[in-house]
This record gives structure tokens, sequence and C-alpha cells, in this order.
């Protein structure tokens, strides 16, 4: 209801404004007995929602995604917003400001959110100190990417330059190589850029280690990447990015500007994705992409998805989206005779 009231105010700000100061609110929270409030307000404790994915235990299967708290400021306070887990980042080597403002955008009539932030971030160094002391109760992941400046041929040893710097931090640390906003992503999606960037992290001993794949890549290059995730053994895919292209069905006049789209308009193609990752892969799937209510969660969570994230939803629906998630979920999980939600993963595939 608070959100309910605080939301009109909110949009009238410029989109990325708006989502500084609830980061802020969030910061001032973290570590408090607000923090203990919201948790207590928040979360659904409920042992039929816990989940073990990637040698992570998660409390229920609904996640912050990348792009939320970038630089690792407040993810006890999503976990007291009732959220499994959280992926910060992404995180570069050194500190980018990214593109020029403006570079977030409402389409409010589609609940989704077109962002070309080209990845701004305080730099691995800082936020591996942050990390290193941050005590959340939940598992947090690294979102690793590409600094603007590195070619893509010494993008391996730039990937490792971050990963080492925020190790110590990490839970688990997802390979970005899909990031639609930033120069010189494109090239690493093929599979010898791919090769080289994760043995390089694997070499430096990144695990659990994730790669993140874009909606955009053709199904050969997708099956190309997953061939990847079975001979070098990783623990999983977060399937997936934003997507660069623009469904006919969108109504927002912002619809025209360029960077990457997410929220609704793109849920039906990322369970889609999952589905199709899930069906050529025994690894755990992370399902992101349009989730903004349990049925959503639910449709990947069937589709072959261990875990969901959510960044879009959290915009639009407010602070208690993880707990109507969760609760949903359990809801569903009744009607479908299910007894955990580990049982309903890959329900729908063939």
């Amino acid at each position: 209801m608070i959100y309910g009231l605080a939301r009109p105010l909110l949009f009238r700000l410029p989109a990325e404004t708006a989502h500084r100061s609830v980061h802020r609110l969030l910061g001032l929270a973290d570590g408090t007995p607000i923090a203990r409030a919201l948790e207590k307000r928040y979360a659904v404790h409920d042992d039929r929602l816990a989940v073990e994915a990637f040698g992570q235990a998660f409390a229920n299967p609904v996640g912050v995604a990348a792009g939320f708290d970038k630089n690792a400021e407040i993810p006890g306070a999503l976990a007291a917003l009732g959220f499994g887990f959280v992926e910060v980042g992404g995180v570069t080597a050194v500190p980018q400001d990214g593109n020029p403002r403006p570079r977030m955008f409402r389409l409010r009539e589609d609940e989704a959110l077109i962002n070309r932030m080209g990845l701004n971030n305080d730099g691995a160094a800082v936020v591996g100190e942050r990390l290193a002391a941050t005590d959340a109760p939940v598992p947090v992941g690294v979102n690793i990417a590409k600094s603007e400046h590195v070619d893509p041929d010494d993008a391996p040893a730039d990937y490792r330059e971050t990963y080492e710097r925020v190790a110590e931090g990490g839970d688990f640390f997802v390979v970005n190589v899909s990031c639609p906003n930033s120069q010189g992503f494109a090239e690493l999606q093929n599979r010898d850029s791919m090769e080289a960037i994760l043995g390089e992290l694997q070499d430096a001993g990144a695990a659990p280690l994730l790669v993140k794949l874009s909606p955009d890549l053709p199904d050969p290059a997708v099956e190309d990447a997953l061939d990847l995730v079975d001979e070098l053994d990783l623990d999983g895919v977060v399937a997936t990015n934003t997507t660069t292209d623009r469904p006919a069905s969108l109504r927002s006049p912002n619809r025209a500007e360029t960077g990457g789209l997410s929220g609704k308009p793109i849920e039906q193609r990322a369970t889609e994705m999952v589905r199709f990752v899930a069906e050529r892969t025994d690894v755990p799937v992370v399902g992101v992409g349009g989730v903004t209510s349990a049925e959503d969660a639910y449709r990947k969570i069937r589709a072959g998805a261990s875990v969901v994230q959510l960044y879009t939803g959290l915009v639009y629906r407010g602070p208690s989206i993880a707990r109507e998630i969760n609760r949903g979920l359990l809801d569903l999980l009744d009607r479908d005779g299910f007894d955990h939600v580990s049982e309903a993963v890959g329900a729908d595939l063939d």
C-alpha cells in the first residue's frame, strides 16, 4: 500500500534518479532494526521453497538480477525484502561512468524498461572490498563483465583481473558476455572467445561459475555455448539478458529508445530460452526476464529453471514482490500436487 502511494511520485522522477532514491533508502535500512522489521514483513519461510543449485543453498528460488545493485551496496537490504539471493554487478576491472544520461527509460504501458547504462560501476577493487565486508544472509553472486576500453583479444585477462578482486566476497560468479549496451560484447559470444574467457577464469579458480546468455543469439550459437558449458563443466547458465529487439506489441512512446529491453514484453521469449537451455544441458538454469508474478516464475521453473531472478518487476510491483511470488508459488505447488518446488523444475519438458 505504501509503495502504491509512493510510486506515482517516484515515476515523476527520471527512471535513474528514482532508482538511486530507492537504493539510498534501502542502504539506510541495511543493518538496522528497520531491516529486521522488513524481513519479518516480507520474508516467506517455508521449507518447500528451499533450493540447492550450483553449490548454493537458497531459502527460496526468487532472486534479484544483476543491474539493480551494481556496486554491492545493499544485498543485505534486498535479502530483508524476502529475496533468496542477490546478483550484484556487472562489475568491471576499472571504474566506469557508463553512457551519457538519460540512459534508463520506463515503458509504463508495457511494464518494461529500456536501459543503455553501459556498465557504470565503481570498479572491481571497490566492489571487492565492499563484498568482503558484507554479511548478507543470502548467497551473493557477482556478475563479471569486460571493461569498456579493453580489446576483445585481451578480454580473458580483464575478466580474470575482475574476478580476482571480487573473489573473496562472492558466493558464485556469472560471466557476462552478452551486455547489449557496451562496445565489444558481440565479439565475445563466439565459441573461441567464450572458451578463452571461461578457461582463464577456471584457471584462476572461479567457482561456482555460470555464463549469462543473450536472447538475441540464434539457436546454433546458443547450442555452441551450451556445448562449451558441458565441455568445461560449468556450474550453470543464466537465461537471459535484455534484448535489443522491439516486439510489435510495445505501446509506450519510449519504445524507440536504444538499449536493452526488459520486463513483461520479454517474459514469453525468456521462458522459451529457459526451456531451450534446459532441454540441452543438465546444469542448473537461472531464469530471468519478465518475472512479475508467481505465475511468471512458475512458468520458468516448469520450463527448467531451478531459480529465477527479477529486476524490472521490482520497479513496477514494489518491495512486496518477492513475498507475493513466494506465497503464490506455494499455492501453485499445492494446486499441482508438488510437495517441493524442486519437483516442479522442468515439469513441462518433454
